[in-house]
């Protein structure tokens, strides 16, 4: 079963967790959305 992930906001540490679900290679985290303040 897929996990589906939000992040809400993409400073930091935003970047670094989706960093480490991309490198992690797991196929079951889906990165649905990233919500960030411009």
């Amino acid at each position: 079963m897929t996990v589906k992930v939000a992040i809400n906001g993409f400073g930091r540490i935003g970047r670094n967790v989706l960093r480490a679900i991309i490198e992690s290679g797991r196929t079951d985290i889906q990165v649905v959305a990233i919500n960030d303040l411009a």
